[in-house]
């Protein structure tokens, strides 16, 4: 399995980060995950294209992780591709429906479909996903991915504080890619700083864990920030970038 991080801003973005997207690849098999603004963009810069995705799963409805699903849509009808499946949690069908509403010349353009999950167990696109609930301002779910190869699995925290729900979640993952939004010294609910994601992440294995989800308050801060997360979780960690590819072994 391949992860590409298409986007690691935020709802602020800075020049080489834009917002939030990830592109999920497995032989023929690909998905996105997030579509925020500048995603679409980016996912034209890779092997795939926005031709190459006709599913995308989004972890919750705020603007920057869901802006450029109608760009989406509609890059797709004029490549003349013909379907789109759209997967996320509650309130994902009403989210497309009143896009549409807005942009009704769009309605019926492609072969759309909308589904709503919970903290279940599905499929999507060829992978197989496991949710959790996050702890956030709305409802948002974190995903672990699976594309039934030993090598390892990815999980993907969407947006939320950091938890010992969610480490447990995502224990033995060999690719977790977390929320780490601000550093210590900026007060803030809703999303993790450093140090508290060193305390989640304490006492648990993963492979390797990648930062994102990055406001410009941690430009210039990434070593003091990873030296936080060290004193706490002795793991494997790294900042993501725009554009980063990793093979998951």
């Amino acid at each position: 399995m391949r992860l590409t991080f298409l986007g690691t801003g935020s709802a602020m973005p800075v020049p080489d980060r834009v917002q939030t997207g990830l592109l999920l690849e497995s032989g023929s098999r690909s998905l996105l995950v997030d579509c925020g603004s500048g995603v679409l963009h980016r996912l034209a810069g890779t092997g795939v294209g926005y031709e190459g995705v006709s599913s995308v799963l989004l972890t919750h409805h705020h603007l920057d992780h869901v802006s450029d699903l109608l760009p989406l849509l509609k890059a797709r009808w004029l490549a003349g591709e013909e379907h789109l499946e759209v997967v996320g949690p509650t309130g994902t069908k009403a989210l497309v429906d009143g896009l549409l509403d807005v942009y009704d010349y769009l309605d019926g353009r492609v072969d759309l479909s909308v589904r709503e999950v919970g903290q279940n167990d599905f499929s999507i696109a060829g992978f197989d996903v496991s949710a959790s609930e996050t702890t956030h301002s709305m409802d948002c779910l974190a995903y672990r991915f699976s594309d039934g190869d030993a090598a390892g699995e990815v999980v993907f925290s969407g947006d939320g504080e950091a938890t010992e729900s969610l480490a447990n979640f995502a224990d033995g993952a060999a690719v977790l890619a977390h929320d780490c939004s601000f550093p210590d010294d900026v007060d803030v609910a809703n999303h993790p700083t450093p140090s508290r994601l060193g305390e989640a992440l304490a006492g648990h294995d993963y492979g390797c864990v990648y930062l994102t989800h990055l406001y410009p308050h941690t430009e210039g801060r990434h070593d003091s920030m990873l030296d936080s997360i060290g004193e706490r979780y002795g793991g494997d960690v790294r900042f993501a970038r725009d554009g980063l590819a990793v093979e998951v072994e």
